[in-house]
C-alpha cells in the first residue's frame, strides 16, 4: 500500500512549472507502463496548455487548485477546484486560466 498527499504534491509540482520554461510539470502518481489504471498530476501555469492531443482510454481530469478550460471539438467545459470532468474520447487540450493543478485518470485500452 502507498499513501500520497496531493495537496503536497500539489503544491510541488504547481512551484515546479511556475519556474520552468515550458509552464508545466508533471508526475505520476499511480500507474505505469505495467499497469492499465494510470494517475498523473499535471501542474500549469496560468495561460499554458496542453495541445490537441488524443484521448488514450477513458479518463477523467479532478481539478486541485485553479482553474481550466478543457476544449474537444466545438465543446468546452470550465473547471475548478473539486470538479471532475470526464474527458470525451476525441481530440482535446487544456488552458490553465489560473495557476493549476490537476488529476488525469486513465485507464488505457488494451
Amino acid at each position: 500500500m502507498q499513501k500520497t498527499s496531493l495537496p503536497a504534491l500539489a503544491r510541488h509540482e504547481l512551484g515546479q512549472a511556475v519556474r520552468a520554461p515550458s509552464g508545466r510539470s508533471s508526475r505520476t502518481v499511480f500507474g505505469g507502463h505495467e499497469h492499465q489504471l494510470r494517475q498523473t498530476l499535471i501542474a500549469l501555469r496560468a495561460g499554458e496548455s496542453l495541445s490537441e492531443h488524443e484521448n488514450p482510454g477513458e479518463a477523467t481530469l479532478h481539478v486541485l487548485e485553479g482553474r481550466v478550460l478543457l476544449r474537444s471539438g466545438d465543446a468546452s467545459w470550465n473547471g475548478s477546484p473539486g470538479d471532475l470532468i470526464t474527458i470525451p474520447d476525441a481530440l482535446h487540450s487544456l488552458e490553465a486560466i489560473e495557476d493549476s493543478v490537476v488529476l488525469l485518470t486513465v485507464v488505457k485500452r488494451r
